[in-house]
């Protein structure tokens, strides 16, 4: 059995190859179908947001012996039977408790009813406010900050790479990571807050930081060896993904092992809600991200450029040469 360096050396050489391209309308089909899926998820299980975006009243119970979290429903109901309530534990002995927006009098009303029924003093239970305009201000700076952070990215690498079939390639790649993790956000019942719209973006960044590296290789591939390499355009892209596979193999490895641990130890066992949501997108996305630069980005980069006259005059050289010469086409 050929061992990791063995391996990450046939592939660098071409000895062997994984046909991302040459398979690429089966990944462009599977992707597809991942992208169809995750937008369709938030119809079954809709997407839940945060109190940061919907505004609402919030409550902390500290030093809880039981925490109990049908008490904390029963507590607010006493006060607003109607109100709609989200309970959490945090950690061993804290209780989050949230809800509608209340008035002044009800909010000192349920405070009053949290300390009785956990049997804390009122000192214990802490409240805040977030009014509909607050939230209405996050969600909008939200989505400027993705829309902004994307017209950026298309200009630098259209600019970078001296194509704009490149940096397009890119944002779809980077639109598909976006859109499969905020799928997996919701199917599993977690809220979009603000800091897992902060993990969104990292993942982003990683995966365009990924893309990059792969792009740079498939640039060197086509431009700088790709007129005496013997090779058609769709084979220098698709040996420039394989000559970087074994890399972000490992630098993804190496990524989701730490938040992995944060996700799995660190929030869902010790009950951190903002680790849980920075950690839980970073830890999706950076997989999604290694995926799609492989099987979406650079086959798409293939597809957009193999119509070009000077690439298809070019290919149809290659593969008259190798057909004088015997080789298979």
């Amino acid at each position: 059995m050929r061992s990791m360096s063995q391996l990450g050396n046939d592939l660098y050489t071409g000895k062997t190859s994984f046909p991302f391209v040459g398979r690429r309308r089966l990944w462009f089909i599977i992707a597809a179908i991942l992208v169809i899926g995750s937008a369709l998820v938030p119809l079954v299980r809709p997407i839940q947001f945060s109190i940061e975006f919907t505004g609402g009243s919030q409550f902390t119970v500290t030093n809880v012996t039981a925490p109990d979290q049908q008490l904390a429903t029963e507590a607010v109901q006493s006060v607003v039977p109607d109100a709609t309530t989200k309970v959490t534990t945090v950690g061993d002995s804290n209780v989050r408790v949230q809800t509608d927006q209340l008035t002044p009098g009800e909010t000192q009303q349920v405070t009053d009813a949290l300390a009785e029924i956990y049997a804390v003093p009122v000192t214990e239970v802490t409240s805040s406010f977030i009014g509909p305009s607050w939230g209405a201000d996050v969600t909008r700076q939200s989505l400027w900050g993705l829309a902004i952070f994307l017209a950026l990215t298309f200009l630098i690498l259209a600019l970078y790479f001296r194509t704009w079939k490149m940096s397009a390639a890119s944002i779809i790649g980077l639109l598909d990571v976006l859109v499969i993790t905020v799928g997996v956000y919701a199917l599993c019942g977690f809220e979009i807050s603000p800091a897992a719209v902060i993990g969104f973006l990292t993942i982003l960044s990683y995966a365009l930081y990924d893309t990059t590296v792969v792009f740079d290789k498939i640039r060197e591939n086509t431009t700088e060896d790709g007129e005496v390499s013997g090779r058609t355009f769709g084979e220098s892209v698709n040996l420039a993904v394989n000559q970087t596979l074994i890399r972000s193999i490992n630098t993804t490895v190496v990524a989701i092992l730490p938040t992995g641990a944060i996700l799995f130890i660190g929030a869902l066992w010790l009950g951190a809600q903002t680790l849980t949501d920075i950690s839980l997108a970073i830890f999706v996305g950076t997989i999604v991200a290694a995926y799609s630069t492989v099987f979406v980005a650079a086959p798409l980069y293939s597809l957009l450029r193999e119509n070009e006259p000077n690439i298809k005059t070019r290919d149809a050289r290659v593969l008259a040469a190798r057909e004088r010469a015997g080789q298979p086409v």
